[in-house]
């Protein structure tokens, strides 16, 4: 059964958040969804979790699952809000225990933060079947960009995190913590392998000025047009390529918040004695 699939853009992140779901079920799945943050103010605000709700109670959908493909370094998850506002189970890849330990280390995160991935309500294993409604879907491990990215495959759509841009944009960078180009390289084979019409849809597009916004290609046309692992780029290549490029990379801007919240399912820190939680921020660390 193919999925249906609605797609909202954030442009402060350049993030796409889905909710794919089985009409005549009225069941559905969010994916990777975003929970707006101003960095300047360190406020949250939920404008484009909204959107999702209005969607989901106006098709009268019911949630099932909460998918993350990674612990995102680029936006802070809605998972928990939305967990709140309309139920559902928090997913993501079985390896999030190691980026929890890494950032653990990172922000010197105290006895209370146990880095067994236990904040997620599942943790999905390479290769496991679930259910959304009358959808089969599956996890697909494809690290390297993170030790713990997983896509989501629907029939003949798959949700493939940041593991690959829009062709004329690239690849995901593996210079992160845990990240390892080789094994990058290796996921995207992995993804390059189905079906040539598979639908692929990304977790982000930073767009050329040429163009605006866009989120879904094919297998073909990233084996056809992908500016950095199009077919016949070896595995040596891309791995240069992709070092190279990383070198020359800023952190995201949302680094450093965006992981505390994501390694804990879309938690903000324990709140502090005095009822306000608070973002650490590691000097000349990362």
């Amino acid at each position: 059964m193919k999925p249906n699939i609605h797609a909202i853009f954030d442009p402060a992140t350049w993030t796409v958040s889905y909710i794919v779901f089985d009409e005549a079920g009225g069941n559905c799945a969010i994916i990777d969804p975003v929970l707006d943050y101003d960095p300047k103010a360190s406020r949250t605000r939920t404008r484009t979790a909204d959107q999702l709700i209005e969607f989901i109670r106006t098709q009268r959908l019911t949630v099932q699952w909460i998918l993350e493909t990674h612990a995102h370094a680029d936006h802070l998850s809605a998972a928990e809000y939305l967990k709140t506002q309309l139920g559902g189970k928090t997913a993501i890849g079985f390896n999030i225990p190691a980026v929890q330990q890494t950032f653990k280390k990172i922000f010197n995160l105290g006895d209370e933060f146990i880095p067994d991935g236990r904040h997620f309500d599942h943790l999905f294993a390479d290769n496991e079947v679930f259910q959304v409604g009358n959808l089969t879907a599956k996890a697909i491990s494809v690290s390297g960009h993170t030790p713990a990215d997983m896509a989501y495959q629907f029939d003949d759509a798959i949700f493939i995190g940041d593991t690959l841009f829009m062709p004329d944009v690239g690849t995901a960078r593996a210079d992160f913590p845990g990240g390892d180009a080789h094994q990058l390289f290796h996921s995207i084979q992995k993804l390059l392998s189905f079906p040539p019409t598979t639908r692929l849809f990304m977790c982000h597009d930073y767009p050329p000025d040429n163009r605006s916004p866009a989120w879904e290609s094919t297998v073909a046309q990233q084996r056809a047009e992908n500016i950095h692992v199009h077919e016949g780029i070896s595995k040596e290549a891309f791995v240069a390529m992709r070092n190279k490029r990383d070198a020359t990379l800023e952190m995201p801007n949302l680094l450093l918040p965006s992981i505390q919240v994501n390694i804990r399912a879309g938690r903000m820190p324990e709140v502090e004695s005095n009822g306000v939680a608070y973002f650490k921020l590691p000097v000349n660390l990362i």
